[in-house]
């Protein structure tokens, strides 16, 4: 169910607006408010989807309404009505926040439009919200190691920013939480993230990927498309493993750089672009220069900052944390019981050589929980976690 609140003085408009409001769907539960005090009363104690609001009345006013709703609760829309003096007024409202604004007497369709536009718009909001949650707690940073709180810092320091970093280490060390905790501390996390995996494209499909095409362009382009670049547009584009990207597209990566424009493939229109750029790789990629696999003066535009992060066997203060955090997690993925380690087990797991690093210890994490006891113990850890 979508519930409306309909706050309005006047008895005879708020039964006409019930009646057509529970006519047009079964799904909407219409509730009222005699004046503005009784309206936000309403709102304080429950979680509405949308608000119709009268401008003049009694006790507390449309505009103060508007206000009051914005504090306790922003995500709620507010549609004003407004009678033919208060147009004025209607309009101010828009900038404090107000939705929309319908004039009296209200006219069937434009109302019944608004209704639908603004309860749409209200999903849109939660959904977001429970996204970004979701988001932050997927891409958690985990530890407490000296390492660690310096790559935190460093991102506290550079994520305002939009200086491009560059993200380099071993393979399952966590780049990728790295470049998204740039992206949600800084100024453009209410734009898009967008992800290329250079690796896994094929060189000759990665110019294509990245700046788009034109129908034509290639014998599959069968109409225009936007790439990747285009997608990030306001926002961040991270370029996992920049170091398999082929020579002719780093080239086009560092115009794009450059110049903030692009083209795409089998065009010489240039396409205006805002991104923040973060690369990374496992790569030296100062070998790879020297054995001309890389542009040395793409490196300098990406490698404005530098991060580098730490493979687990330099930060094995860190993997208790880790093992509780995995541990909780995979539990609460499979839903059964979160499983302790015992100190003799987390012991063993410290020791270990972590080649496959933090991916790795995950993985054994969810073998054993799966595979070891009530307790993982020791024991456990020597039968199921040998590599």
């Amino acid at each position: 169910m979508q519930h409306i609140l309909i706050i309005e003085d006047e008895a005879a408009i708020r039964r006409v607006l019930v009646k057509i409001l529970s006519e047009e769907s079964e799904s909407y539960a219409v509730e009222e408010a005699e004046d503005g005090l009784a309206g936000v009363e309403k709102i304080k104690k429950k979680d509405y989807d949308l608000v119709l609001c009268d401008i003049k009345m009694p006790k507390m006013d449309g505009v103060e309404v508007l206000e009051a709703v914005k504090k306790i609760k922003p995500e709620i829309p507010v549609v004003m009505i407004s009678g033919h003096g208060d147009l004025d007024t209607a309009v101010n409202t828009m900038r404090l926040g107000a939705f929309d604004y319908i004039s009296k007497p209200p006219d069937l369709n434009r109302l019944l439009n608004t209704v639908r536009i603004a309860l749409d718009r209200k999903e849109l909001v939660v959904e977001n919200k429970r996204l970004k949650k979701k988001v932050s707690k997927k891409y958690e940073m985990i530890g407490e190691s000296p390492a660690i709180d310096r790559i935190k810092d460093m991102i506290d320091k550079v994520a305002p920013t939009d200086a491009r970093v560059l993200v380099t280490g071993p393979n399952g060390t966590g780049k990728e939480l790295v470049a998204h905790w740039l992206h949600q501390k800084s100024e453009r996390n209410k734009g898009p993230m967008i992800e290329v995996n250079c690796a896994a494209i094929p060189s000759e499909l990665i110019e294509s990927e990245l700046f788009g095409h034109v129908k034509g362009a290639f014998t599959s382009a069968a109409k225009d498309r936007a790439g990747k670049f285009e997608a990030a547009n306001g926002g961040t584009i991270f370029l996992d493993e920049i170091g398999d990207m082929s020579l002719s597209a780093q080239a086009k990566v560092l115009r794009a750089l450059q110049e903030s424009r692009i083209q795409r493939v089998g065009s010489d229109k240039d396409i205006k672009v805002n991104v923040r750029v973060v690369a990374a790789t496992n790569k030296d990629l100062k070998k790879e220069i020297e054995d001309g696999k890389f542009r040395e003066d793409l490196y300098h535009r990406l490698a404005v900052i530098l991060i580098e992060v730490p493979s687990l066997n330099d930060r094995r203060e860190d993997i208790p944390l880790l093992i509780s955090h995995f541990a909780k997690k995979i539990s609460e993925e499979q839903g059964t019981v979160n499983k302790t380690f015992s100190d003799k087990a987390v012991k063993l797991l410290q020791d270990y050589d972590w080649t496959g690093n933090i991916r790795e210890l995950r993985n054994v994490v969810e073998r054993l929980i799966i595979l070891g006891g009530k307790e993982v113990s020791e024991a456990d850890v020597k039968s199921f976690a040998s590599k």
